[in-house]
Parts: structure tokens; C-alpha cells; sequence
């Protein structure tokens, strides 16, 4: 047997973040006052007067994951004889680590290197960094001579969310779409004053945010990428750029603003934090926490969305006074959504689909019911917040003829906008220490609650408008369940399951503030969980769902953790799941964000079926101060984009806390880094 990895215990901010992160990305939001101040039941609390033994039984008789080959129904006791199964080695052939096929790697300790660090027997190499040219005409980086115009041909700030597309036409290479969530000032400029920002330095942020669309290409005997500069699809998009507002709340009177009588355009996307890729061939991004963008919030539904009254930490209201709240109150109702972009056609308008609602978009990944209508699985990223899907009446349109694109373009426009309630099967069990119910899991039933469909609302005293615009509080008075912080929300294109990231919530438990319940079965919860969700009869267009958690993070020597049953003594150490990916094998890859054990952040690789569910390793880590965000997960190739490196608190261009990528004199960079085997084969196998 493996002995149990190593946990370090370097003091961290709350949460695992340092507060300067805190104050860059999401305006200290674990700091302020919870947005959600409705008197909807917690995860548990409804579930303490729900469903009896007997008939959660019954219910999990009928919600069942019947596509998937093997599968079973994610209810009480499924997944134990899995579990005892897990427990017997497997051989190793060819001398490759025992493990899942697909995890067969020795896993990387926990640890506070300042590099990437990945397992014995694979290479690395950083594919592009913040401020590369991809535009023609872009100058080279020059940390000391940035412009706004420089950037705004060059590769964005904090990539975060990744995707890879084939190129057809064109051997050995793929199409790269990033996200770039947020600028970290200090890190950026040299002898910054966060009170008095220039208007250069305002510019160069706003083209240092949205999104990059790169051609990358793979380099000969290596699993290494490069961009190619000035190719033909090469895009930037910035926080100016122009979008198209669509869906049923286009046009609507919420949208309309100055600049924008017709409320159907809009300028620029920020805040990009994770996204997906669709199968028809474009990649959606969602805008999490914009409201730190906003300045002077006074009305209730500013609060409700975090938009705080006062000043910006960025001071962008001072150079347009769309960010002002009290001069253009209806430009931050313009930001909030699901961005849809074409990669492929350079001169496309990226669009916000207001029929996904507006909320703080971790992400939003589609799959197909079986007769082919996207279904698109959504969290928001905050303390006792909702997961939510949106069902598509439109089927989707196979090939790639004109038509067919156009047609799919559509798809996101027209359905139906859920939102999840959950309840449980072990009242009076849950007491906040993570110790199991009587029945060996935490689990229960839930439903989908609809909340609007195209111009008809299904909640009483809201307007489809308002529903779309407001959908916290649409949700709010559904009835909807709280949550601990859903990030990423996925669906695995193996089996159908549904993985729901709840990164962590160190408020719950404590005085006034709610107790721990069977979906979130810790109080002051930093490490967070993972819960898994399984459609009725396996069809995403269901109303109704079976749940558990799969995943109950921290120190495996800690009773309450929780890893599907799989020995805790042969798993590493994990903290704070935020993102979340799928293998070819089936897997289920994690990065991390804030990891409260006292280790860098990293990417762990889990099984997610068969014997050796919920064998969970650890595949690399991160430099100092970052984020893993964005993983990529091929036949041959890992990409990770890390996030923010460097961040810690004091650090600045002067004093930098990280000299990552580049080494020492160097100015800290974001950058994108692909990993792989040494050999040439494929990972984990």
C-alpha cells in the first residue's frame, strides 16, 4: 500500500487565498456580507424534514444513470461494492505506476516550489505568456513600455479557462481560446498607486481582460506548443469590444442604457472566469464576478449582485462613466451572462445569451439530450448560492455547412432556465463534523424548479425580463438550495453524471449564519466538496435528479474527508476543487483554488467508475501565489493555465513574491504550460 502523502501547514489568508487576490478578483467578497440574504433553506435544511429512508429508495430505484455501461443508481449504498473492490491492487504492467488506467503516474507531493512541478517521467514547457504577440503588427512585450494599443494585439493578463479545437486543413495544429479573468495592477505596473491609477494604465487593463483566440502548433518529438503569431484566426477580445445582447431579455428595458437606446449591444467582457466548449464547435465563457467593476450601488438588487456603494478598487469610473452606477444604472444589468464566441470566424460578434440568466458565471458545458437539444449545466460562484441548467427547445444541426453553423448559433436563445432544489435521506444525522448518516453516504433526490421559458416567467410576481436580468432573485423566491460557493458544473461525456464543484464556505456554522446540512456536511468548511448528480433515466431534459457527494475534500488523515469510498491512505491530499475536466478515459481532472493544506495549488486526476473509483492523485502543482484554472486534458497532452503567480500579499513589480516563468529580474507573467510524457505515450496509461 502507498503511504499517505505528506500535508504541509504554511499559515494561509482565509479561504487559502492571499488577500491580495482577494482584492483583484472578487473585491474581497468572503469579507463582506453574504449577497443572499432570502430565507431559503440551506442544502440539508430542507432536507432535515424530507424524504424517510423508504421512499428515498424508491426514488433512487428511478433515478439511475442507465447509459453508462456498469452504472448505478446515485442513491444509499451505491458505490460501496466499487469501493470494496478498490481495495485490492491491481499489477503493474511494463513498469508503469499501478493506478486507473489513465492515473497510472507516480502522483507529485504537496509542496511550496516556485515552478510547476509534475511527475517523474514528464516534461513541461511554457505555450504563451501574458503579453506575447498574437496580432499582426503587435509589438513584443516590454513590461517597462506597455500600451493599451501594445495589448490589445498581445496575449491577455490571468488566463483562466481553456479550450483546444481541431484545425481542420492545417497538420498539427489547434485552436487555443482563453479567458483572462482580471488584471492584478500591482503585479502589472511598476510603482502603481491603486488611488490614483492613469488613464494608460485603466486602458492597458481593459485590453488586458476578455478573451484570446490563439493557433497553437505542436512541436516536433515533444508534447510542446507554440503559438503561431499573426495566424489568419488569431482574435483578441477586450473589455471594448463590441457584443451582441440576445435571447429573451435582448431589447428589454433593464438592457437599455445611453450609449445603447436599443439595449441589444454592448461593449467589452470581463471577469472571464471558467467556460466550455460546445459541440457545435464554439466555446462559451462565463462573467463571474463583475460587480467589483461597478461603483456606486445603491438600489437592492446592486446588493444582491455584490455592487457596493463607494468607489472601485480599479477606478475605471473615473474614465467612463458606464461604470457608474449612479450615472448609467443599467449598464452592469449588461454584464453577468454566458458569452458565446465563434472561434473560427475572425469577424463573428461574440453574443451574451440572456435565456442562461445573469448570476456570477463560473462556467457553462453543454451536452445533448438524446435528440440532440443542448442541455447547459451552470454554477454561481459565491457563499449559499444556486447551480443552475438551461434545456434548449432547439436540436442542434450536425456538419459544418454554412447553414448549420448559423442554425446553431441559435441554439442558446430559445429553451427553459432551472434552477436545482435538493433534498435528503438522513434528517437529524448531520452534525457538522463530516462524520457519515447511518446509511454510509451523504445523498438524497432533487429537483429542477423552472424559472423562465423564452418570454413567460414561472415565477409568480417576476416578469420574464426581471427573471433573466435578476435571476438570484428569481431563484430566491423559487425555492432554490444554497450551496457552498458551485464553481464548476460538468457533465461526464462518458456517463452522463453530473459533477458539481463547491469549492469551500468557512462561514457556515457560525453564529447567525447556517449549519451544516447533508449536501454541505461540514461547518466553517474550507476545503470544500464535490457533489455528483445523475439525471432521471439518464436524460438531462428531466426535472428531476438523484445526488450524493462524491468528493469530501482535505487531509485524508481527517475522518470527515471522504474520496467515493476508495482507501484514504492511497490518495493525495486535496483542498478547494474549483475546475473540473474530463479524460478520455473517463476521469475526472481538478484544479485547485486556495489550497487550505498549506501546499501550492495544483491538477489531481480521479476515477470516476469501476473498481478503483474515487482514486484520487495528485498530477502537478503550480508556482508560488497561483491558481491552477483551465485544464486541458488529451490523449497525450495536459495544458493548465496558471493563474496569478506571484500573488501573495506585499508583493509587487518592486518586490516580487515569485520569479516565475521567466527567473529572477525578471517581471512575473501568467502563462499557459503544457505537460507531457517523456516516452511519447500517453498519459496515465
Amino acid at each position: 500500500m502507498h503511504e499517505l502523502l505528506p500535508v504541509l501547514s504554511t499559515p494561509r489568508h482565509a479561504g487559502g487565498r492571499s488577500a491580495l487576490t482577494c482584492r483583484y478578483r472578487c473585491g474581497d467578497a468572503c469579507f463582506q456580507e453574504v449577497p443572499n440574504t432570502s430565507a431559503n433553506a440551506y442544502a440539508g435544511d430542507i432536507i432535515a424534514g424530507a424524504l424517510s429512508r423508504r421512499s428515498m429508495m424508491r426514488a433512487a430505484a428511478v433515478v439511475t444513470v442507465a447509459a453508462a455501461a456498469g452504472a448505478t443508481a446515485v442513491g444509499p449504498g451505491a458505490g460501496r461494492a466499487e469501493a470494496a473492490a478498490a481495495a485490492r491492487p491491481t499489477s503493474s504492467r511494463h513498469g508503469r505506476t499501478d493506478g486507473a488506467r489513465g492515473l497510472r503516474f507516480t502522483p507529485v507531493a504537496p509542496n511550496e516550489h516556485d515552478t510547476v512541478t509534475v511527475p517523474a517521467g514528464h516534461a513541461q514547457s511554457v505555450v504563451i505568456r501574458w503579453g506575447e504577440p498574437i496580432l499582426r503588427g503587435a509589438p513584443d512585450f516590454d513590461p517597462e513600455r506597455q500600451s493599451a494599443r501594445a495589448q490589445s494585439g498581445q496575449f491577455g493578463y490571468n488566463n483562466d479557462f481553456l479550450s483546444l479545437l481541431p484545425l481542420r486543413g492545417e497538420h498539427g495544429r489547434q485552436v487555443m481560446v482563453a479567458n483572462h479573468e482580471y488584471t492584478t495592477e500591482t503585479l502589472m505596473f511598476r510603482n502603481y498607486d491603486p488611488e490614483n491609477p492613469t488613464r494608460e494604465q485603466v486602458e492597458i487593463a481593459w485590453a488586458a481582460h476578455g478573451l484570446s483566440v490563439v493557433v497553437v502548433e505542436e512541436r516536433r518529438r515533444s508534447g510542446a506548443l507554440a503559438p503561431v503569431p499573426r495566424h489568419r484566426l488569431n482574435r483578441r477580445i477586450t473589455a471594448t469590444t463590441p457584443f451582441r445582447i440576445t435571447g429573451p431579455a435582448a431589447g428589454a428595458p433593464l438592457l437599455r442604457t445611453g450609449a445603447d437606446p436599443s439595449g441589444t449591444r454592448a461593449l467589452g467582457t470581463f471577469n472571464n472566469c471558467a467556460g466550455g466548449t460546445t459541440p457545435w464547435g464554439t466555446t462559451l465563457h462565463g462573467e463571474e464576478n463583475i460587480n467589483i467593476y461597478f461603483a456606486n450601488g445603491s438600489r437592492p438588487t446592486d446588493q444582491r449582485y455584490g455592487i457596493a456603494p463607494g468607489a472601485t478598487e480599479r477606478k475605471w469610473e473615473r474614465f467612463d462613466q458606464r461604470f457608474d452606477v449612479a450615472r448609467e444604472p443599467n449598464e452592469a444589468h449588461r454584464f453577468g451572462w454566458v458569452v458565446e464566441l465563434d472561434p473560427f470566424d475572425p469577424d463573428s460578434v461574440p453574443r451574451k445569451r440572456t435565456a442562461l440568466g445573469r448570476f456570477k458565471h463560473e462556467g457553462a458545458q453543454p451536452r445533448l439530450t438524446d435528440d440532440g437539444r443542448p442541455v447547459v449545466y451552470m454554477g454561481d460562484d459565491e457563499r449559499f448560492e444556486y447551480f443552475y441548467k438551461f434545456v434548449s427547445s432547439r436540436r442542434m444541426m450536425r456538419g459544418t455547412s454554412r447553414a448549420a453553423r448559423e442554425h446553431n448559433l441559435t441554439l442558446l436563445d430559445e429553451g427553459t432556465l432551472y434552477v436545482a432544489k435538493l433534498t435528503g435521506d438522513s434528517p437529524g444525522e448531520i452534525d457538522g463534523s463530516g462524520r457519515h448518516p447511518a446509511d454510509g453516504e451523504f445523498d438524497g433526490a432533487g429537483e429542477w424548479i423552472p424559472l423562465a421559458t423564452g418570454e413567460v416567467s414561472h415565477v409568480p410576481g417576476m416578469t420574464a425580463e426581471e427573471v433573466y436580468v435578476f435571476t438570484r432573485l428569481a431563484a430566491d423566491r423559487a425555492g432554490a438550495t444554497k450551496m457552498d460557493r458551485p464553481e464548476d458544473v460538468e457533465p461526464s461525456p462518458r456517463t452522463g453524471r453530473v459533477y458539481v464543484a463547491l469549492t469551500n464556505n468557512t462561514e457556515r456554522g457560525k453564529p447567525g449564519k447556517p449549519g451544516a446540512d447533508e449536501a454541505n456536511p461540514r461547518v466553517l468548511n474550507k476545503h470544500g466538496q464535490i457533489l455528483e448528480l445523475a439525471e432521471e433515466r439518464d436524460d438531462p431534459a428531466r426535472e428531476r435528479f438523484a445526488w450524493r457527494l462524491f468528493l469530501v475534500a482535505g487531509d485524508p488523515a481527517d475522518p470527515a474527508t471522504y474520496f467515493a469510498g476508495f482507501p484514504k491512505e492511497r490518495v493525495s491530499p486535496i483542498s478547494c476543487p474549483d475546475n473540473v475536466a474530463f479524460d478520455p478515459h473517463g476521469n475526472m481532472w481538478i484544479s485547485t483554488d486556495g489550497n487550505k493544506l498549506g501546499s501550492n495549488d495544483g491538477l489531481f486526476g480521479v476515477a470516476t467508475r469501476g473498481e478503483r473509483r474515487g482514486e484520487l492523485k495528485q498530477f502537478l502543482t503550480v508556482p508560488v501565489g497561483a491558481e491552477t484554472c483551465g485544464p486541458v486534458i488529451q490523449d497525450r497532452r495536459v495544458l493548465v493555465a496558471v493563474q496569478h503567480p506571484g500573488e501573495l500579499d506585499g508583493a509587487s513589480v518592486e518586490n516580487p513574491a515569485s520569479t516565475w516563468p521567466d527567473g529572477p529580474g525578471r517581471i512575473v507573467r501568467p502563462a499557459v504550460v503544457a505537460v507531457w510524457r517523456t516516452d511519447g505515450r500517453d498519459i496515465g496509461v
